[in-house]
């Protein structure tokens, strides 16, 4: 039997063994999560608790139409297309247009400037009919002023009529501005009603309707309320068959003196 001899190093520890799983099977694995469908009309709106640039974000979300735009008025800087849609950001579309046609829908003397205002609101609205997030304007249309002197009484009848409104509104049917294609039908409405306020006799007064119904629209679009979004369908719709009815009639009195 041989002993072991002195100085020579000890066998090497084992190595630790590596705890077992826990028991039973393991949980799967979260699920990705799933791409948000396209945006519809709401994209107009921004998001809540954001601010758009301009005027230092005195304008968000839960403040009303009304006080947007004169917190925009009130501000400091030039007052024209252009500056309106750096302010308003992703609400510029809606604004424009509440903008552009308000003028033919107040009954206001505008001197024949309404056709300008009106093939601006088509160009808008073509914009969204094809699928733009941005405003695109020339720059000598962006220079357009919108509130200088001569302007202000426009612009104090216009605010009078958007907050009469807003007693009266307030969101419904949101769901219904969070389809894709919802985009795309407010551009299509909008340039029918636009191009119905435009084929109206000068100083005739019928523009008003078709007008009045971009402006309800546009405002609808803007607090999201599917109620006043009818309500300005069926106005503008009933302008465009008023001009088409007088229209008639007066072609008709003209074909019996000839």
């Amino acid at each position: 039997m041989t002993g072991s001899t002195p100085g020579s190093s000890a066998p090497p520890a084992p190595r630790p063994r590596r705890p077992p799983g826990p028991a039973g099977p393991q949980a799967p694995p979260a699920p990705r999560p799933r791409r948000p469908p396209g945006r519809g009309i709401n994209h107009l709106v921004e998001p809540s608790g954001a601010r758009p640039v301009g005027f230092n974000g005195l304008m968000d979300e839960r403040t009303r139409v009304s006080d947007d735009i004169g917190g925009w008025l009130s501000a400091e800087g030039e007052k024209t297309l252009g500056s309106l849609i750096e302010t308003f950001g992703a609400k510029s579309f809606a604004v424009l247009f509440v903008f552009l046609l308000g003028v033919p829908a107040l009954p206001l003397p505008t001197g024949g400037a309404t056709h300008v205002f009106e093939i601006i609101a088509m160009l808008l609205s073509l914009q969204l009919l094809i699928g733009r997030d941005e405003v695109w304007l020339p720059a000598r249309w962006q220079r357009l002023e919108l509130a200088g002197r001569r302007q202000q009484r426009f612009i104090s009848g216009l605010l009078r009529l958007i907050r009469w409104l807003e007693r009266f509104t307030r969101p419904r049917g949101v769901r219904l501005f969070e389809q894709r294609i919802s985009s795309s039908v407010f551009g299509l409405v909008v340039i029918l009603l636009s191009l119905g306020a435009f084929v109206a006799p000068p100083f005739s007064g019928l523009d008003t309707l078709p007008a009045l119904g971009v402006v309800l629209i546009s405002l609808s679009v803007l607090i999201e309320d599917v109620a006043l979004t009818a309500v300005g369908i069926a106005v503008g719709a009933s302008g465009v068959v008023l001009e088409y009815v007088l229209g008639r009639a007066a072609l008709s009195g003209l074909s019996h003196l000839l």
